[in-house]
């Protein structure tokens, strides 16, 4: 696959009793400064985009290290498809953009766009379609960042991604440079 086909925002999704949604059809939202925001289960991400591997160790608090496959697509590849609202020549302009992802169990993660950018960081950042051979399908998508030793930005069953700038606050007029560094 040479890259992803059209997005379609209306896929019907048959409630269950209680009005929940089987695991396996549920979206996770992109959305931000964004011309297209998604909605996209673990199955559009698998049939849209080119599905990459990344073979991973890193430590995890509870449990030690891990070792895991992942497949997905590339993040950078998916958030491109919805039209990041910057000017795409500016390298600057790139630049002042975070990614904030977010999971089921209320764990976060913030990543920057020069981390993804391949004028930047080029970070194979994936949003995993399957974990050692099994879909995610009923788990839901993983972040995966296969750079990091400590697992804190592996985030599960993303719910949401948030992407967009950050606008710094003002430093006072009336601080000196190093009064403001104690108070920020």
């Amino acid at each position: 696959m040479s890259g992803p086909g059209p997005l379609s925002r209306t896929t019907a999704v048959r409630p269950m009793p209680g009005g929940a949604v089987p695991a396996g059809q549920r979206r996770f939202l992109i959305r931000g400064q964004l011309r297209r925001p998604l909605a996209l289960t673990v199955a559009e991400l698998r049939e849209r985009w080119p599905q990459r591997r990344a073979e991973v160790v890193f430590d995890c608090a509870t449990n030690g290290p891990q070792h895991h496959t992942f497949e997905g697509p590339l993040l950078r590849e998916v958030i491109q498809a919805a039209g990041p609202a910057f000017d795409a020549r500016r390298r600057k302009d790139r630049s002042r953009y975070l990614l904030a992802v977010t999971g089921g169990d209320g764990h976060h993660a913030v990543l920057s766009w020069a981390e993804l950018d391949a004028d930047f960081g080029d970070a194979p950042v994936l949003l995993a379609t399957a974990m050692d051979g099994r879909a995610l399908d009923e788990a839901g998508s993983q972040l995966v960042v296969p750079s990091d030793r400590c697992g804190a930005r592996y985030i599960s069953a993303l719910t949401g991604i948030w992407f967009g700038t950050c606008v710094p606050p003002e430093l006072s007029p009336e601080l000196s440079p190093a009064d403001q560094v104690d108070r920020y």
